[in-house]
């Protein structure tokens, strides 16, 4: 986290593992906009990847390890949807600057900024139907409907596809596309026209679509509960790190 003039700058940097984030980079999140809303030189929060493979890559595996029943799932996606709440509800505006892998948590806090910008090489979903067998929380099934229907989402969570930057510029969820050169340029000339408007319009409008896509969130605990206290998540979750094939059951 580096203040760049009134730009806060988050950069996930675990390039060695596709930037999947440990419970500190999830905590640095937070502690970050923590710092956009209490320092009122900071007009906006961008965040980004190291490297060029990976914005977030996912949550890293090996902390489900420890998991022994339901309620560890809800207990860890509590934990998250902590600090993607926090993220959804920074006063400034929140832009997601992509390139290479956006999938799982990377996909969750990329739908919780306000403006994505993606080159074409750039991948969004959340493959866990075939890797892990878990679920996400009702509030990140909401965000993904959200931005991209009912129908996009389930085609991306059933058939666990990855979107292409094409393809989620085409469905309205990447605000623009440019080729990988261009990436710098385009985030600054998207940068310096977002800190020219209006700090209070920019923050009423965020904040009215925010309440309108949570006003009837439903609770989805049990969901949660079933799927990751089941035998198909502990023996993916070894699998996943052995490098080997699991054999679903559905219990």
């Amino acid at each position: 986290m580096t203040a760049d003039g009134p730009v806060l700058r988050v950069v996930f940097n675990r390039p060695d593992r596709h930037n999947a984030l440990t419970w500190a980079m999830w905590d640095g999140l937070h502690d970050a906009c923590e710092r956009a809303d209490a320092d009122p030189a900071i007009r906006l929060l961008a965040l980004s990847g190291a490297g060029e493979r990976a914005f977030v890559s996912g949550t890293d595996i090996s902390q489900f390890t420890a998991f022994t029943d339901g309620a560890d799932g809800v207990a860890y996606e509590r934990r998250v949807q902590r600090v993607v709440d926090r993220l959804e509800s920074v006063r400034v505006p929140t832009l997601a600057v992509v390139q290479g892998y956006c999938v799982g948590a990377g996909l969750i806090l990329a739908s919780a900024c306000d403006l994505r910008l993606a080159v074409p090489e750039a991948r969004f979903g959340a493959p866990i139907a075939r890797t892990l067998g878990n679920c996400l929380s009702m509030n990140t099934y909401s965000l993904l409907v959200h931005h991209l229907g009912p129908a996009r989402t389930l085609d991306m969570l059933l058939r666990a596809r990855l979107y292409t930057g094409e393809e989620a510029h085409a469905a309205g969820y990447v605000a623009e596309l440019c080729e990988p050169g261009e990436l710098p340029v385009r985030q600054a000339e998207i940068e310096e026209r977002l800190l020219g408007h209006s700090p209070l319009s920019m923050w009423a409008a965020k904040e009215a679509v925010r309440r309108l896509r949570t006003a009837n969130l439903p609770n989805g605990d049990d969901l949660v509960t079933e799927v990751f206290g089941s035998t198909d998540f502990r023996t993916a979750v070894a699998a996943f790190l052995a490098k080997q094939e699991v054999t679903w059951q559905g219990h």
